[in-house]
């Protein structure tokens, strides 16, 4: 009976193991700069509609919504907004599934003035 029990517990984890999304990562943006109106590229994995809902700029206290152009499962193209402020501003993913997550990445991006 106890056997029985220890390998429920084991299938059961490995379901909720398989069912959970892979976490998106971003790992460059090119060009690392740019002005309103630009298209940049991401690289990462995980970068999905399944797995990106939204992509934000950050500066830690404002965040701006950008416009998302195209997403595959390696790269997010996007154009900088014109509400986006000149300064070096980090990516932030808005995950998608039953309890979405505000996650800022390590990549960063340089708004140029006008």
């Amino acid at each position: 009976m106890k056997l029985s029990f220890a390998i429920s517990l084991l299938v059961a984890a490995s379901f909720a193991a398989y069912a959970q999304t892979a976490m998106p990562r971003m790992a460059s943006v090119d060009p690392m700069n740019g002005k309103v109106g630009d298209v940049l590229v991401i690289t990462g994995e995980n970068l999905t509609k399944d797995s990106v809902a939204k992509l934000y700029l950050t500066d830690g206290t404002n965040d701006t919504l950008v416009d998302i152009t195209e997403q595959t499962a390696t790269t997010i193209k996007f154009k900088i907004p014109a509400k986006a402020k000149p300064g070096r501003l980090a990516l932030m993913v808005l995950t998608t599934g039953k309890d979405p997550k505000l996650i800022e990445q390590p990549v960063k991006v340089t708004v140029d003035e006008q």
